[in-house]
């Protein structure tokens, strides 16, 4: 392995600077032809193909159409291929080539070429019907589409192929997407007796609490009854009281469907099992069995966890096929609190052999050390160099190294997802070596390969944790575990939530403990990351005095509303655990408690980290 690593990392593109690609792309850009392609005859580097998809984006023309046509059919369907294709397309349009324009169009969620197409397909004569019969999709939808529709809607509608369904179907979809501007339009497609109804929508979406205003429902016919139950799903969230008050009038006066009933039942059930109300319990029965999802059960478990039904749970999981981890840890609890300790020890010894949250504790129940369940990746090495030599993988390392890391994972996932298992496993092992980690991880998670443990959780960026945790006085593992959690260790990783870098620092965040302002930039730096991250992880920890359980939730969803979720009276911890509210906390707590444990083994220290959360209780008296 290590003679074909060196051999790899000693080929000329690997030691070459990109700086000639980095020149060619400029060429490129320029739109100068002859330039361009002197410059692309004398290039020998593996984005050759990104200069020439630069040049012709950048400046589609008709006198390149052959050029195009063969670009794009070499690389159809690569990363290499859309980029181009889309501005090749409205050239195009612009151009009204509508024969061009159909020849090199391929189906895209692009409503406005999709419009595009069919519009240019009946203008050159073709069957009406064969093209009308595709237009509803691209009109029934929760929005506004682009102005290239309008002629196309026109003639479809002119065809007879608009009617009320349809235009109910998009009323329904724009008022429960919040689009009221296009309500206003849909409106007066209606009839003038249902009118009202558009209205009524628009009521219920702006405010919930109109759908228990029975005197709305004029006519309490179907149409009605669809925007009350839409109305009480969204009330049980923001006033369950007057929700449930509500849903009991208006089963007076419609004719609900069983489906519309048990819709309800599973909305009712998970936001009153959230909130901890009373009636949860009976929403959580009343669902049937064959709406019954993990997140649902997750719930009923948690309420019987909450009245310490251990009855309930055995009853519940008891001869059930498939239970999960933490079904089976739980029911082994229910045994151990009912004095079954055979039967416990029985359902915590399989399950100790397992590597996540549970089989730690289970481990840390007996006594047992935790498993790790390590296997060494061996992959051949014609495999790991008829990989290495893919054109797909020269180009996703050469955009890696030159840090444009959004290609470069185009290009990663547009390689794996056309290979073979044993080739994922081949490129995962190249990911590692060239420490791109979080391709690696990703790409070992696609094909479930769990056990290969020194590859999925990296001593990443070791210099730098090593160095702040030890300067903030947080356990390494802990922070290692913390950035496996939120990144993956991408050094350019970006939420939704617009938080940055290995850790997922939030700007408001870093300011708060840089006590000064850090860019977006800098936070993606992974030594700036890691400094605030480890700060702000040793902050949480003394907020919540020492307990790192709190730390690590506060980390994830902040530190005043973990706070909240305290019990007055002391509960065990690894019932609080199970019991927190947010789903996306409650399995955030679960995994970084496992993937500290898996780091703690590679640090090669002992014990079971997991041992101390069962003689931890949370709440009460501290």
């Amino acid at each position: 392995m290590c003679a074909f690593f060196t051999l790899l990392s000693a080929q000329g593109y690997a030691q070459k600077p990109h700086q000639d690609f980095i020149q060619a792309e400029r060429v490129a850009w320029s739109g100068n032809y002859k330039k361009f392609k002197q410059t692309l005859d004398e290039l020998d580097h593996p984005l050759k193909p990104y200069v020439e998809m630069t040049f012709y984006k950048r400046h589609p023309k008709l006198k390149y159409q052959e050029e195009i046509s063969r670009f794009l059919s070499v690389y159809d369907h690569t990363p290499l291929d859309w980029p181009l294709r889309k501005s090749w397309l409205n050239y195009l349009k612009r151009r009204g080539k509508k024969a061009l324009f159909i020849e090199h169009y391929q189906d895209t969620s692009n409503a406005e070429l999709k419009c595009t197409y069919l519009q240019f397909q009946l203008d050159l004569g073709a069957p009406k019907k064969a093209i009308l019969d595709q237009v509803a999709p691209l009109w029934v939808v929760g929005k506004s589409q682009p102005k290239a529709c309008d002629r196309l809607f026109s003639q479809w509608q002119k065809a007879g192929y608009r009617d009320q369904a349809l235009i109910w179907e998009r009323i329904t979809k724009a008022a429960q997407g919040g689009q009221t501007s296009l309500i206003k339009y849909l409106k007066t497609l209606l009839p003038r007796r249902e009118a009202y109804l558009a209205d009524l929508y628009v009521a219920v979406r702006r405010d919930p609490s109109a759908s228990a205003g029975l005197y709305r429902y004029k006519n309490r016919n179907q149409k009605e009854s669809e925007i009350a139950v839409y109305g009480v799903r969204r009330l049980i969230w923001r006033d369950p009281k007057l929700a449930l008050r509500a849903w009991d009038k208006l089963q007076e006066m419609f004719e609900f469907s069983q489906a519309q009933k048990d819709s309800v039942a599973y909305r009712f059930a998970l936001a009153l099992a959230s909130k901890g109300h009373e009636e949860a319990r009976f929403w959580l029965n009343k669902v049937p069995a064959e709406q019954q999802d993990v997140k649902l059960r997750q719930w009923l478990m948690s309420n019987m966890l909450k009245e310490q039904d251990w009855a309930g749970i055995a009853a519940l999981f008891t001869g059930m096929d498939n239970l999960s981890n933490g079904q089976t840890y739980w029911l082994g609890y229910s045994y151990f609190k009912r004095g079954d300790n055979a039967k416990a020890t029985a359902l915590w010894q399989e399950l100790a052999t397992k590597r996540d949250y549970y089989g730690f504790l289970a481990a840390a129940r007996l006594d047992l050390p935790p498993s790790m369940n390590t296997q060494s990746l061996d992959v051949n090495e014609q495999t790991l160099a008829s990989v290495s030599q893919a054109p797909g993988f020269k180009r996703a390392k050469a955009l890696y190294e030159l840090e444009r890391f959004t290609q470069a994972r185009r290009e990663w996932n547009y390689l794996t997802n056309t290979s073979s298992t044993e080739e994922k496993l081949a490129a995962s092992m190249l990911a590692a070596e060239l420490d791109w980690y979080d391709s690696t991880i990703y790409t070992l998670a696609q094909i479930k390969a769990w056990n290969y443990v020194d590859l999925r959780f990296p001593m990443a960026f070791d210099n730098l944790f090593e160095r702040y945790s030890e300067r903030n006085r947080v356990d390494l593992a802990w922070s290692y575990a913390v950035a496996r959690r939120e990144s993956s260790f991408a050094p350019d990783a970006r939420s939704s939530a617009d938080a940055y870098g290995l850790m997922q620092i939030l700007p408001s965040t870093a300011r708060y403990v840089a006590k000064k302002r850090v860019s977006k930039k800098q936070l993606m730096k992974p030594a700036t990351n890691i400094r605030l991250g480890t700060d702000y992880l040793e902050y949480l920890k003394r907020k919540t005095k020492g307990n790192e359980i709190l730390a690590t939730a506060s980390y994830n969803a902040g530190y005043h509303r973990v706070k909240r979720w305290i019990p007055s009276e002391a509960m065990p911890a690894e019932l609080w655990i199970e019991l927190i509210p947010y789903r996306e906390t409650r399995d955030y707590v679960k995994n970084v408690m496992a993937y500290r444990q898996v780091y703690h083994t590679k640090l090669g220290r002992e014990g079971n980290v997991l041992a101390g959360i069962l003689d931890m209780n949370i709440g009460g008296k501290r």
